[in-house]
């Protein structure tokens, strides 16, 4: 079906464009992980607020490379997590071995409840792994006070809520380590892409040199590579594996389209505000929830969840969506409540969906749809006028 309001918009632009010809048109151009990467990983840091990032294939990747590094550093342990998110925060988790422990949303966030984390939290507790679901800033002072109290690690998601902050403070800067993605759909894009940020130099080393193989010359270091070149003297002194690592390397042409994008990423993150703000002052609240938490939020989509519980008007709410060509998600984040998903049953057998209403609500009854800079008020208001009529 062809779609009068997209789920996504192609925010790729001539300049992005020019740029990739640009690097295309040199002499001996190296294409693979070089100069740009760097550049854009720079350029990234300095915008974020932290000491360190690096670039990768993908937020999923980002995903995986942190709960790498969490094992290697600190071994076993339980994650808190949320049910409402992307299925490789989840899966990152339970293939390096940590345990899953879930908890239920807090319904203007739509991230994880701080009353359900304090609760959850025990002496085997790793981390708080933090989803900033669609736009949303998921912490709290107090939150953050208390996870620095146990000394729990908190680790940040910030795949949908690039340039979101809490107390005027970017998101991605308050974690022991945070992951972005630049997915097609998201507020800016490498084609597909991923960062992972953080202030600990240590941490950062190990990530480079997982992303690549785990070979020690990624570390950029001479000191360090010295070092094992001096502790592996049998071995190639270019191929010293010292992790069992991965190729999660990004290239060339992803860093110059995300030094293009980043250029934009500002302004059009205000638009997107905008957007949202004028949505929520339209949409009939009888009918949708729009008591959201938005200091601070910059959201790349619109949710939409209905109060009612009633399938027949869900059914109602689709059909009508349909019929006026509005692309939708139903669930929200990556496919609704992921303790209800076939991939996660062995490794949940004693959860009690009745603990998770919040989400299970979201789950058969929340959507989101396209929230793109390039949205008028005229469409906003023809959306909302549309949404407004169903009889529920």
């Amino acid at each position: 079906m062809q779609f009068s309001h997209p789920l996504m918009h192609n925010n790729f632009t001539k300049a992005d464009m020019n740029a990739a010809i640009k690097l295309f048109k040199q002499k001996n151009i190296i294409l693979t992980q070089s100069k740009y990467v760097k550049k854009f990983e720079k350029k990234w840091s300095k915008w974020l607020g932290v000491k360190y990032s690096v670039f990768v294939n993908s937020g999923s990747s980002a995903n995986l490379l942190t709960m790498t590094v969490l094992k290697i550093l600190y071994g076993k342990g339980e994650i808190i997590l949320p049910p409402l998110t992307w299925v490789s925060d989840i899966n990152s988790v339970i293939q390096n071995n940590f345990k899953p422990v879930f908890v239920d949303i807090n319904p203007k966030n739509l991230c994880m409840s701080e009353e359900e984390i304090v609760k959850k939290v025990n002496k085997n507790t790793l981390a708080v792994f933090m989803t900033h679901a669609q736009g949303f800033n998921g912490l709290t002072s107090k939150l953050i006070s208390f996870l620095k109290k146990r000394k729990v690690l908190l680790i940040e998601d910030v795949s949908e809520s690039h340039g979101a902050t809490f107390n005027k403070r970017k998101l991605g800067t308050f974690g022991k380590i945070s992951n972005f993605s630049f997915y097609y759909a998201h507020h800016m894009s490498t084609i597909e892409g991923g960062m992972i940020c953080t202030n600990d130099k240590k941490i950062y080393e190990i990530v480079k040199i997982l992303r690549s193989h785990g070979m020690a010359r990624e570390s950029n270091s001479s000191v360090f590579e010295k070092k094992m070149i001096k502790t592996y003297p049998k071995l190639s002194p270019k191929f010293i594996f010292l992790y069992s690592g991965y190729n999660f390397r990004n290239n060339e042409v992803g860093g110059v389209i995300g030094l293009n994008q980043l250029n934009s990423l500002d302004k059009n993150n205000k638009k997107r505000k905008e957007n949202f703000k004028f949505f929520l002052k339209l949409l009939d609240q009888s009918k949708y929830r729009t008591d959201f938490q938005i200091d601070g939020s910059c959201n790349y989509a619109f949710p939409v969840i209905l109060k009612t519980k009633s399938l027949k008007s869900r059914n109602l709410f689709e059909n009508l969506l349909l019929k006026n060509k509005i692309e939708f998600r139903r669930g929200n984040a990556g496919g609704g409540n992921q303790l209800r998903q076939p991939y996660l049953q062995k490794f949940v057998e004693n959860v009690n969906l009745s603990n998770f209403k919040e989400v299970d609500h979201v789950h058969f009854f929340g959507y989101y749809i396209g929230n793109y800079p390039s949205l008028s008020k005229v469409k906003i208001k023809k959306i909302c006028n549309i949404l407004n009529c169903i009889k529920i």
